[in-house]
């Protein structure tokens, strides 16, 4: 069975595990794993540390199996990570869905996103699930030491209303 639920303070270290080794499928090809490792766990430790109460975790029978996040509580998914083995399992369908539920009840229409370009896995997951590419850009990462190529992703998830008068608009 799967459930969504909010994260807790002691599911922390956990969570931390998944990031990195989902994390780690996620850069390969972009990131020297073996220098970036250390960092991305540091990373993944500070944010869950001061923000887990803005996190949402997916369990498989009753089994930690992944997490999402909506950093600055607005409009954009800002992680969403499944633990390796965990994948394909409908489990990263049920957090994105959860995702766009709360972005749906803060009052924004649509949900955004972004990764790196080469992260095919992750953008073919989101385009799978309704999301287009909306841009692409190239920027220097500090963490990674180099020029990544970033895609933002979007998703409608409120239908725009009708423009004009009598039903549907003019």
């Amino acid at each position: 069975m799967i459930t969504v639920r909010n994260a807790r303070e002691d599911d922390v270290p956990e969570l931390i595990a998944i990031g990195v080794r989902a994390w780690g499928q996620a850069v390969v090809g972009v990131a020297d794993l073996q220098v970036r490792s250390e960092h991305a766990r540091n990373a993944f430790q500070q944010f869950l540390t001061e923000k887990w109460l803005r996190v949402s975790v997916v369990e498989a029978e009753g089994v930690l199996a992944g997490w999402a996040s909506r950093e600055a509580l607005d409009d954009e998914i800002s992680d969403l990570w499944v633990d390796p083995p965990q994948q394909k399992r409908g489990l990263g369908a049920a957090l994105l869905a959860a995702m766009e539920e709360e972005i749906v009840k803060a009052g924004f229409e649509a949900a955004r996103l972004q990764t790196h370009a080469r992260n095919t896995a992750a953008v073919g997951f989101f385009q799978k699930h309704g999301y287009s590419v909306n841009w692409l850009s190239i920027d220097y990462s500090e963490r990674l030491d180099r020029d990544v190529e970033s895609v933002g992703l979007r998703r409608q998830l409120v239908a725009d209303a009708p423009i004009g008068y009598g039903p549907g608009g003019f």
